[in-house]
């Protein structure tokens, strides 16, 4: 999968590009293999001040065929909006490759999983 990170508000910090392709691309496991092979995501940090504190926002746009999957978390500080954004995305990505792997492959890798034991 494809990343693009920008920073909006904020200085480009290596660190922070490092954990947020940590966290975001690891996420590619959670989706099937057609899709892995077109799937970009877009990652948007931002920073600016809250109401009384710092509000760091974190925007997630991932690109699937036939889908668009969409996470827009807030947080204290940069890396908590990653975490939770990831979160809310592994169950969205788990969604998706249910729904669009279909009946009968499931029944096939269930029969090759029983006959590989």
């Amino acid at each position: 999968m494809k990343l693009q990170i920008d920073h909006i508000h904020t200085k480009p910090d290596s660190k922070l590009e490092a954990y947020a392709t940590e966290k975001i691309g690891k996420l590619d496991h959670l989706m099937s293999r057609h899709a892995r092979r077109t799937a970009h995501a877009e990652v948007k940090l931002k920073g600016g001040p809250g109401r009384g504190k710092k509000q760091f926002t974190c925007e997630v746009v991932i690109h699937l065929p036939g889908e668009i999957v969409t996470s827009s978390q807030s947080g204290e500080t940069m890396m908590a909006a990653v975490d939770t954004a990831e979160n809310k995305l592994k169950n969205q990505l788990k969604k998706y490759k249910d729904k669009h792997t279909t009946r009968r492959r499931r029944r096939v890798r269930r029969f090759f999983g029983r006959l590989r034991r």
